[in-house]
């Protein structure tokens, strides 16, 4: 019934989507979609978003909608990957060319400012799926589990190159710094979204950078 194909533009990836009923195909850019579709599900819930509230942020029709991403489940699929990735980018800048506890304490600042704030009260859109899906969908619970893994990975990196600059001990296990720091961030956020208290927050923080002194 439609056809799609994209187009590379200087701005990025764009979707053409054509019904053999319309005239002229609609072109939009696909990333904006799913950053818009993104808010709206780390906001209300996979459950909790309908069909017209994903058209009414992206701009497009049911038809368009399911033309470029499929439906609903493989759209939140879609917008959970791409933060994903973003997520993992965001830990390496953040912990790049600087001393591992200062670039670590500077990421934990910043997710506390957030969440005090307030948009950072909706929690991590991963630890979200992970709470409200991957019980009973094992698609959605592997795709979780994928991208804690790769967030595990970009602290490990880090971890690593602070210990071979002599940051962290000789001895220090990495690998499980890594997986505890994973942990510490999701226990943060999920705290955030019940109580946003900075000194309580800061506390969480502290003893995470700590840690780094086993």
């Amino acid at each position: 019934m439609f056809a799609r194909r994209p187009e590379i533009s200087g701005r990025g990836q764009f979707w053409t989507v054509q019904s053999r009923t319309m005239a002229r195909p609609r072109e939009f850019d696909a990333d904006d979609a799913l950053e818009r579709a993104t808010r709206v599900f780390w906001t209300k819930g996979f459950e909790q978003t309908s069909l017209d509230e994903l058209c009414a942020a992206t701009g497009l029709g049911r038809s368009s909608l399911y033309a470029a991403f499929g439906d609903k489940r493989a759209l939140y699929l879609r917008t959970l990957a791409r933060y994903e990735e973003r997520s993992a980018a965001r830990i390496a800048a953040a912990l790049a060319g600087k001393p591992i506890r200062e670039g670590l304490a500077a990421f934990l600042g910043a997710l506390i400012d957030d969440i005090v704030a307030g948009p950072g009260r909706r929690g991590c859109f991963i630890g979200n799926c992970a709470a409200e899906l991957a019980r009973l969908d094992r698609t959605a619970a592997a795709q979780v589990r994928a991208s804690l893994e790769r967030i595990e990975a970009a602290f490990h990196e880090a971890l690593a190159q602070a210990r071979s600059r002599g940051e962290l001990s000789a001895d220090a296990d990495i690998a499980a710094l890594a997986r505890f720091i994973t942990a510490g961030i999701q226990g943060l956020r999920l705290v955030g979204k019940t109580n946003p208290d900075r000194g309580t927050l800061e506390d969480i923080g502290g003893v995470m950078l700590r840690c780094l002194d086993a």
